[in-house]
């Protein structure tokens, strides 16, 4: 630095003229509302709508501060200056806004769908968008009465989610159960192909109430399940989880028909929704119920207290005898009385393969 410099930044903060005395005029009315708006601008927070806050009340704060070089003062660069200034403002509202008209959702269905089902997830929005483009952000109507699927005629070729109404499930004119807003329409015929496979309903959808619901074409979802293993991973949850509501629906339609009532959830109950091979094979009415004289290798199950299950084991089968009677006092229902596929055919709507979804087809929630 040298000695000019040093001489006028020495002028500058030492030989300045001071202020003779303080006066006790005040500046007009736009200067103080001026200042007043910046002074509440200066109070907003951080984040996108604490831009948006701080800048909304700067640009007319520079407005007025603009007006008070004008007029007031009327000095050129006072005025320049926050001109200038209340440009920057404006840009930065506008920029702030497009910002958040680019993070938010317009619909305002697909909004609430949102905050009540992906956002509890933590799913960020950009995600959503994508889940949403795949549906090509549309919301379909049904009336009440209208059909969305009619079993053994339409064809599997998209998944949908039900966002209003109420939609009835049936099989042959009889009622399973009910969908209800924020469930999946047809995530058992989805889990039940691969994407290489083709397939039919095997239930009757039709709407209760006038419904609205968001659909995704089969083969444009499997493509962005493919590419994002993120999004891949949340529907497997989500679809894991709307079948298992479902099975649960069903639990109070499976009752024995001595009256009992079974749970689905059992793991000894799989074996029995699931179809023999003899049905599989050909159905043939001749084939003996589980458990009779030609099924040997059935066996009841026997809850009764040990030493009833020691004396059973001492009774030897010899060739041609009918096996071992159950006990007189059995808690559970043989299987006979175990429901069929007349007494269950909501079963029919979770197979894969012809073998109904096992637990493990389902993912962990």
């Amino acid at each position: 630095m040298n000695s000019g410099d040093s001489i006028l930044i020495d002028s500058i903060i030492f030989n300045h003229t001071l202020c003779d005395g303080w006066t006790n005029s005040t500046e007009g009315a736009i200067y103080q509302l001026g200042n007043t708006i910046l002074f509440l601008g200066y109070m907003g927070g951080s984040g996108a709508y604490g831009a948006l806050y701080i800048f909304s009340f700067l640009a007319p704060a520079f407005l007025c501060l603009a007006l008070w070089g004008w007029l007031t003062v009327c000095g050129l660069d006072v005025f320049l200056w926050n001109l200038l200034l209340l440009l920057q403002c404006l840009a930065q509202v506008c920029h702030q806004i497009f910002r958040l008209m680019q993070d938010g959702l317009t619909n305002e269905e697909l909004s609430a769908l949102y905050t009540v089902v992906y956002l509890p997830l933590d799913v960020p929005v950009q995600v959503f968008k994508e889940i949403m483009a795949a549906s090509e952000n549309k919301v379909l109507s049904l009336a009440a009465e209208e059909t969305y699927a009619v079993e053994g005629k339409t064809p599997i070729d998209q998944l949908s989610f039900l966002l209003s109404g109420r939609i009835r499930v049936s099989l042959e004119g009889q009622f399973l159960h009910y969908i209800f807003p924020h469930q999946f329409l047809d995530s058992p015929e989805w889990e039940s192909l691969r994407p290489t496979e083709e397939g039919n309903f095997q239930v009757t959808l039709t709407a209760e109430t006038d419904c609205r619901y968001i659909s995704w074409r089969r083969r444009r979802l499997y493509l962005l399940l493919s590419k994002d293993r993120y999004i891949a991973r949340l529907f497997s949850v989500m679809l894991g989880s709307d079948i298992a509501d479902k099975l649960y629906s069903l639990n109070d339609k499976l009752f024995a028909k001595s009256g009992v009532r079974l749970d689905i959830r059992l793991p000894s109950l799989y074996h029995v929704l699931a179809p023999s091979p003899q049905g599989s094979e050909g159905g043939s009415a001749s084939s003996p119920p589980r458990g009779s004289q030609g099924d040997a290798t059935a066996m009841p199950i026997d809850p009764a207290p040990s030493n009833q299950g020691l004396e059973a084991r001492n009774v030897h089968l010899d060739q041609g005898k009918s096996p071992v009677p159950k006990p007189p006092h059995q808690l559970w229902p043989s299987d006979t009385e175990m429901p069929s596929e007349d007494d269950n055919p909501g079963r029919l709507r979770f197979q894969r393969g012809g073998a109904p979804l096992a637990p493990t087809d389902t993912p962990k929630l």
